[in-house]
């Protein structure tokens, strides 16, 4: 059988790629197939049978787990994200007393301290994105004002920006590896699968690059 997978003579895209998140759950579903060799485990012995209920449960109990690390996971991209709005609000405060700020800024960074910052995991990445857009206003402010960089108090708030944002980018990959494998084990046939599509299961949306940190890594830095 010849390599699917040829690195000698590889198809060259000249014009690069760009991948994105497709926003789709999957449901988990199994088929008459599962349905019968569940029937068959029952009809060779009592033994099976039990041992396979016992494996469901155990499956259950996983799952049941496994959501609570993902609660777990979220929680701490909402605890970052919220600190994230609070030290950019200081930082906007700082910049409003040097220069006329765009007033938006403020609006927009209220809407964001109600002190609960998401209730889904579309809406917190939605979010996210919502916050690195202001975020990048109130760094082109501070680029447009060179003498406010060297204000003690604004280079403090945006090195603080910048450290939480790199927690938020930590914790989002834990939340992703969480997701990933409950998106992997809801698929794994026969005890795992028959759980997941019993309580109607689906795949999870891991988080993505806002549209503005996308374009942003597009740019020339140097």
């Amino acid at each position: 059988m010849a390599n699917q997978l040829d690195e000698l003579n590889p198809e060259i895209r000249e014009e690069g790629l760009d991948t994105n998140v497709i926003v789709k759950k999957l449901p988990a579903e199994v088929g008459v197939g599962s349905k019968i060799f569940e029937i068959l485990l029952w009809v060779c012995g009592i033994i099976p049978g039990v041992i396979f209920l016992f494996m469901k449960i155990s499956a259950q109990k996983h799952f049941d787990q496994l959501q609570q690390k993902i609660q777990r996971n979220a929680s701490q991209i909402d605890n970052y994200l919220e600190q994230r709005v609070m030290v950019l609000q200081n930082c906007a405060r700082l910049l409003d007393k040097a220069i006329d700020l765009d007033k938006s800024t403020f609006e927009n960074i209220a809407k964001y301290r109600s002190g609960n910052v998401a209730d889904s995991d579309e809406a917190r990445n939605a979010i996210g994105g919502q916050i690195d857009t202001i975020s990048k206003n109130i760094n082109i402010a501070v680029e447009n004002y060179p003498d406010l960089a060297a204000h003690r108090e604004i280079a403090d708030a945006m090195q603080q920006n910048m450290y939480l944002q790199r927690e938020i980018t930590a914790a989002r990959e834990l939340y992703n590896d969480t997701v990933n494998e409950w998106n992997k084990d809801i698929f794994a046939w026969p005890t795992k699968k028959i759980v997941a599509a019993k309580n109607g299961y689906t795949t999870r949306i891991p988080f993505v690059a806002s549209k503005e940190i996308k374009e942003k890594a597009k740019g020339v830095f140097f």
